[in-house]
């Protein structure tokens, strides 16, 4: 017979995985309402939501010249707001599924490459490039459906190295990796260099052997060699069309960067039609001081091209000042120390590799659009993830925090009933242990883990 009281005290725990929040439903709650729906990391809630509003602020403030040629005021500001309330039910839908069913983004990243190769031939041109496609009226991006269900995949084949697979699964990895990033490198070489870069960095952190990545950095140096290579002694009327027409913005670009060392100071301070975008960015930049201009108050809004877009950071540094250029930048490396502290949580592989590397790729991409902005690096067209205008990248960035949340909720909620389960083995008595297994409530509460790893053996082997 079952004990009353162990049966009870097993039903609490076997739910441990749903929010405390959930779990009060007396009357009289003192439970609110937001704590209720917006479950997880209140930090990482905080960040989600201080970024929005500075988007909304800026966005609304640098699409000038859009009002203008729309003669709508409210139009792009409306259409930004509509594209974040979108991305807060995404978060919403995603952090309220485990995380052990994302190991299904293999199926999208299939999809995704399926997009990748169609875009050229089925795809919509925007500012010169083929990135998008249209279907019934809606555009989308595939190369940022491809960016996220390509470090699920990783997570998830890292998750899976038990000592005898490594190097099948490394090369699955590799393999993976080299076929979307030269798809995406046709169209969009920063993207891919920075979606390679990221993915090797999990790799790293999943522990796959040294002299493995070793290997795979030597070939890409040496790719990388051969390309910079070819831009110098390619003829430019191979660039002009075709396939190889993003070539000459890549060496135009790269020799851009580094021409001032060879210019005098006054062709160094005039603006060309070569430098035009990086020194109104310098411009915007000097404008800003220590506390802005306020918001609304941006001269070079009207002169940057992507001045909502590319080049928002510069924007909010003329209007919020250098203190507003750092706080957006340490919003960015707060999320990135979050998520590595929920990932030192978690108990799975999988979800500890899916917050990491949705962690990196949003920081990281972010803190490319800062350094593109104070002419760091070469410009590359990384927006500013969550704070410049966009439609698919606007919904992708708020599906990665949503899976750094599902992470967090259900991976940290396991650790707290395993540790509750083995306090209450702890204090058991010798009886309980004589007791057949199944009718155990201990192996009962273990049920859940099982679930999880039956689920993704069988979505490997559909």
């Amino acid at each position: 017979m079952f004990d009353k009281s162990k049966i009870n005290s097993w039903e609490d725990k076997s739910f441990d995985f749903v929010d405390d929040e959930l779990a009060s439903s007396e009357p009289g709650s003192k439970v609110s309402f937001f704590s209720k729906v917006f479950k997880g990391d209140k930090v990482v809630w905080a960040i989600f939501i201080i970024l929005c509003v500075i988007s909304i602020i800026e966005v609304f403030s640098a699409t000038s010249t859009i009002v203008y040629r729309q003669h709508n005021q409210w139009g792009p500001i409306l259409r930004h707001t509509m594209f974040l309330i979108g991305g807060v039910g995404i978060i919403l839908l995603i952090h309220n599924i485990p995380y052990r069913y994302f190991s299904s983004l293999i199926f999208i990243l299939i999809i995704s490459i399926i997009l990748l190769i169609l875009t050229p031939v089925i795809g919509t041109t925007v500012n010169g490039a083929e990135r998008w496609i249209s279907f019934f009226g809606f555009t989308i991006q595939p190369s940022e459906i491809a960016k996220i269900s390509l470090i699920g995949t990783i997570a998830f084949l890292l998750s899976k190295q038990n000592g005898e697979n490594d190097s099948m699964l490394f090369k699955w990895m590799v393999g993976l990796m080299v076929v979307v990033c030269g798809i995406i490198a046709l169209d969009n070489l920063s993207t891919a260099v920075l979606l390679f870069g990221v993915c090797f960095l999990l790799m790293f952190i999943g522990h796959v052997k040294l002299i493995r990545l070793a290997k795979l950095t030597l070939g890409m140096i040496a790719v990388a060699s051969l390309l910079v290579l070819m831009l110098k002694i390619m003829p430019e009327s191979w660039t002009e069309k075709g396939p190889l027409s993003r070539a000459e913005t890549w060496k135009s670009r790269i020799d851009n960067f580094g021409s001032h060392k060879q210019q005098d100071e006054d062709s160094y301070f005039t603006v060309t039609d070569d430098n035009y975008q990086v020194a109104h960015a310098k411009i915007a930049i000097s404008n800003g001081g220590l506390f802005g201009k306020f918001p609304g108050n941006s001269t070079e809004r009207d002169f940057l091209p992507q001045a909502y877009s590319d080049f928002i950071y510069a924007i909010i540094i003329e209007e919020l000042g250098l203190v507003g250029g750092v706080f957006v930048l340490l919003l960015y490396v707060v999320l990135l120390i979050r998520a590595g502290m929920i990932a030192r949580k978690t108990q799975k592989l999988f979800p500890k590799y899916l917050v990491l590397g949705s962690a990196l790729i949003l920081s990281i991409q972010a803190f490319v659009n800062m350094a593109v902005a104070v002419n760091l690096i070469p410009v590359t067209g990384q927006p500013l993830p969550l704070i410049s205008r966009g439609g698919t990248s606007t919904l992708i960035t708020c599906a990665y925090f949503g899976l750094i949340l599902s992470a967090d909720r259900f991976g940290m909620g396991k650790s707290k009933k395993k540790s509750s389960d083995d306090e209450t083995d702890d204090h058991a008595d010798d009886s309980s242990h004589d007791a057949p297994s199944d009718n155990k409530p201990e192996d009962m509460v273990i049920e859940p883990v099982g679930l999880e790893d039956n689920v993704e053996f069988e979505i490997i082997h559909v």
